[in-house]
């Protein structure tokens, strides 16, 4: 079936750190426009390195058409990239602030976990 080899993985991915943040985690990095600021800044970087590697008229990295759905926005970028770019670097942030350093500077959390 066309988009299963890796429209179906990035799907899973981004609903999975949602999941995992909405219903586990609980870390509120949705909630916080420091978030939201650096996914702009991570796509921004994106869309031109990424655009360059996938362009169709001299594509570097090349997809089979079988594994995405064909949607690409903008530059003949792969939508299915942002959708796996958004699990990955959410599921970092995530990571660091239950695992890193900051997790053990945040009275306001410790104090709800008692």
């Amino acid at each position: 079936m066309r988009g299963l080899g890796y429209t179906l993985p990035a799907v899973v991915a981004a609903i999975a750190v949602v999941v995992l943040e909405l219903r586990w985690l609980r870390t509120g990095l949705f909630r916080r426009p420091a978030y939201w600021i650096s996914m702009v800044i991570v796509f921004g970087f994106q869309i031109p390195v990424d655009g360059w590697l996938t362009r169709l008229d001299a594509p570097i990295v090349l997809y089979d058409d079988n594994h995405i759905t064909g949607l690409r926005f903008p530059w003949d970028i792969p939508v299915e990239d942002f959708v796996f770019g958004f699990a990955l670097v959410t599921g970092a942030l995530l990571a660091w602030e239950r695992l890193g350093p900051a997790a053990r500077h945040h009275p306001e959390r410790d104090e709800a976990d008692r």
